[in-house]
């Protein structure tokens, strides 16, 4: 399971297919109607994909000039751009997805070797060049599952899916309102633990284990041994 930006843009790519295709989908109707977050439409989703995308050219370009570039101007200019083009017909949306995929894949080949190791600032943060691409691809997979047209967590790629399980497990296990639990995936002896030994093994598909852990599902039909709830995970990132 590789974090290689270079052998990650690939599927970066095949992840914003995946979402131009359901993107096209939508007409006005859907893209204005609610999607599973809280206080966003489907347009406010995408409408943040598209500047996530720029957001990202700005720190490669930062890797590669040595220039002190933020992700975003602020977070309140951040959220101004959120909402300005979340009501925007479908065309322009599109538009702007393969705009903006088109800019960072250009951002992402014009790196040179040595700037993949340059630490630079997100929003969250300082981070390593290399885990930029990575970056874009949990934002595009996770995200298409927010826009609450028929793509699911069961769809991810598989490889993707245990990433992201592995990273979220990796993060709980550093933070004190994490519950413990032993995170297994299904046919596999595989194990995740966080917290104590004793605490309970939660097991089912690695989709469906990250999904529950990111906030993304409920966690139903995953299996808790000894019999009782399942934990209640910290929020996500």
């Amino acid at each position: 399971m590789t974090t290689d930006p270079l052998l990650l843009t690939g599927e970066v790519d095949d992840a914003t297919a995946r979402l131009l295709a359901t993107a096209e989908t939508l007409d006005t109707a859907a893209i204005t109607a609610a999607s599973p977050l809280p206080g966003w439409t489907r347009g406010h989703v995408l409408t943040h994909l598209a500047r996530n995308a720029d957001g990202l050219v700005n720190l490669l370009t930062a890797a590669r000039t040595g220039e002190r570039i933020p992700m975003y101007a602020s977070p309140a200019a951040r959220t101004a751009d959120i909402e300005a083009g979340a009501a925007r017909p479908p065309a322009a949306h599109l538009d702007d997805l393969r705009r903006s995929h088109e800019r960072f894949a250009a951002a992402v080949a014009a790196m040179p070797a040595p700037a993949w190791a340059a630490t630079v600032q997100t929003h969250r943060g300082p981070l390593v060049a290399a885990r930029l691409v990575w970056a874009r691809l949990r934002e595009l997979e996770v995200h298409h599952v927010d826009l609450g047209a028929g793509y699911a967590p069961a769809d991810w790629p598989e490889a993707f899916a245990h990433r992201l399980l592995h990273e979220v497990a990796a993060d709980l296990a550093t933070r004190p309102d994490a519950p413990a639990m032993v995170l297994r995936f299904d046919g596999s002896r595989h194990e995740l633990p966080i917290g104590t030994a004793s605490a309970p093994t939660i097991t089912g598909p690695a989709p469906a284990l990250a999904a529950w852990l990111i906030g993304r599902a409920d966690g139903t039909g995953l299996t808790v041994e000894p019999d009782g709830p399942l934990p209640t995970p910290p929020e996500w990132i």
